[in-house]
Order: C-alpha cells, then sequence, then structure tokens
C-alpha cells in the first residue's frame, strides 16, 4: 500500500516511517524544508521536502495514495500554531485524500483532548469533527503520554537534585507508551476495514504510574537515591497571573502565558481515560498496547544503551 506520512520528521512520525517500511509499505514522507529524514538503500520511501503550513502546492510532488498518516502536531501549543498545525495543515491532508478516494486516513491525536480548555486541544477537536463528516475511513488514534514527555528531569536525577513533584507526586497518573508501540499501533489500523470514523485510545502497558512512581523508577536507573521536592500545583498559575500584564502587549508573551496554561494542565491532569458519569479518570478503562515499559526505558538511556531522545519545545523543567 502506498502511504502518505505526514509529520515523518517528528518524534512518533520517524518511528511510523519506519513501521511503515518494516511492514511492506510505500511511503511518501513529508518532511519539513531542512529537517533531512535517514532513509535506507532497501526501504521504498519516497522523502518530499514541503511546509504543508505553508506551500499552497505541498503535493505537487505526491503521487496518488491509498492511505494517508498524519503524525502532525503544533510545536508550541500556541493557539496560532494550534490552528495553523493542529486544524489547517490537517485539512490540507484531508482535501487531498479525499481527491485520491484513499481507504484509510489514520490520525494520531492525544487523549488529554477529553478536557478541551487548551488552544491545542480545540484546534484538535476542531479536525477530528471535520472527519467525522468526510466521506473518507478514518480512525483516530487517541494515544497517552510519550516516553519522551517523561525524561525531562533525567539530568536532574543524575546530578543527584531531587525529582520534582507536583503536591504529593500522586494527583496523576498514565499508562506512557514508547515510540515503538505506538508506531505499531498506528500502521496496524491499516490493517483493518474501516466505515466512518472511529476513535482509539491507547496507552502502554500497565499498571497505569504516578509521577511518584516515576522518580523511584528514574532515581533507580541512574543510580541516586530517591529524593522529592513538592510544588505548588497551581504555580503555573500564578506565574500567569504575572505576566498577564505583559501578554496583552506582546504576542511573545502571550504565547508563554499559554505555555504556562499547558504546563499546568499536565501538572494536575492525568493521561488516562476520563469517565465523565463518574467525573474522574479510569485507569482500568483506559487501553494497553504493546511490550515496552518506562522502567526499561529509563534503565536503557541510564546505561547508554540508548540516546536521551530530542524534547524540542515539549520541556517543562
Amino acid at each position: 500500500m502506498r502511504v502518505l506520512l505526514a509529520g515523518a520528521t517528528g518524534y512518533i512520525g520517524q518511528a511510523v516511517l519506519k513501521e511503515l517500511a518494516d511492514t511492506g509499505h510505500e511511503v511518501i514522507a513529508l518532511a519539513r524544508p531542512g529537517h533531512a529524514l535517514v532513509v535506507e538503500e532497501n526501504q521504498a520511501i519516497t522523502v518530499v521536502e514541503a511546509d504543508i503550513t505553508m506551500d499552497t502546492d505541498w503535493d505537487s510532488q505526491v503521487p496518488p495514495v491509498q492511505a494517508v498518516v498524519s503524525c502532525l502536531a503544533s510545536r508550541t501549543g500556541a493557539p496560532d500554531d494550534a490552528i495553523r498545525v493542529d486544524f489547517e495543515a490537517n485539512q490540507r491532508l484531508l482535501a487531498r485524500a479525499e481527491r485520491d478516494g484513499v481507504a484509510h486516513f489514520v490520525l494520531l491525536s492525544a487523549i488529554c483532548v477529553q478536557k478541551p480548555v487548551l488552544a491545542f486541544q480545540q484546534a484538535k477537536l476542531q479536525f477530528e469533527s471535520a472527519l467525522y463528516d468526510a466521506p473518507v475511513p478514518a480512525t483516530i488514534v487517541r494515544a497517552t503520554a510519550f516516553f519522551r514527555s517523561l525524561v525531562g528531569q533525567l539530568a536532574r536525577v543524575q546530578a543527584g537534585k531531587p525529582f520534582l513533584v507536583f503536591g504529593s507526586g500522586e494527583g496523576t497518573a498514565c499508562k506512557p507508551i514508547s515510540d515503538r508501540d505506538l508506531a505499531r499501533f498506528i500502521v496496524g489500523q491499516l490493517d483493518e476495514p474501516r466505515e466512518g470514523t472511529v476513535q482509539r485510545i491507547i496507552g502502554g502497558p500497565g499498571p497505569a504510574i504516578t509521577p511518584l512512581v516515576q522518580a523511584r523508577m528514574l532515581c533507580d536507573a541512574a543510580g541516586q537515591p530517591c529524593r522529592l521536592r513538592s510544588l505548588p500545583v497551581n504555580m503555573f498559575t500564578w506565574l500567569r497571573w504575572v505576566i498577564a500584564p505583559l501578554a496583552l502587549l506582546s504576542q511573545r508573551m502571550a504565547e508563554r502565558a499559554e505555555f504556562l496554561r499547558i504546563a499546568q494542565f499536565y501538572a494536575s491532569e492525568s493521561m488516562l481515560v476520563w469517565d465523565e458519569a463518574k467525573q474522574c479518570y479510569d485507569a482500568d478503562a483506559t487501553p494497553e498496547f504493546g511490550e515496552d515499559t518506562l522502567e526499561d526505558f529509563y534503565h536503557a538511556i541510564c546505561a547508554g544503551g540508548r540516546p536521551p531522545p530530542d524534547r524540542r519545545e515539549h520541556s517543562l523543567f
């Protein structure tokens, strides 16, 4: 199957690209200009450099495809960036998918859209709604936390500094999933016959873990005593209040204020299925997939078996 992959240079996109090639698909990989992709000679991968958010003829070099996989995601979460990437760029992909009459459109979304209070969440939901209205068969993959989002304190711990937690460190939980396992799940959707649009929430192998458990795992992997420093959950709200007057005058400060809102959300909300009737997160209802565990991931990095992932804009500490 010839698959158009958008977001091929991103963290999950690179893993999806490898999985598509390894499972015998022909891939047209969209890459942002200036972001090189390493392609092996025996892989059926064609790299097309195009900025889908800006170029009006971004798909002029793309041949007809049978499926589309979108791993696009706003890099900053700022409102303008979210609309441009999470909604408008995906809309362009969908329009191309409709023209080609593809058999499947797979969208990587996020589990956090269950409680849409942030600009990027609302942009994702706006496009999800467009998918439901489109004639193209589609799967929306709402993934829980990535391993990459849980290594931000690696250097702190390795330096003997305390692991930062909010409150007791037990107020939130997640079932983190590796890039490899998530890529396997995403590509596996292409083998399922699809009519209309369906939603798939997915996490990694359980049980759900709290930041306190993450701290113990990371400290153990780094060979450091488990030292904690508790921060108030509302600290990001207080910081946002401080810069609020500046945010009215400066676009840069407005984006920082949005970043603080994002940080506040992740400090206080779990990445699990939200039970609307009970008004709580439900670990047991959160599906699991894969074999990779966060504990093994920490040990592999600390032992030098693999480099820590590039977190780019996705760092809070």
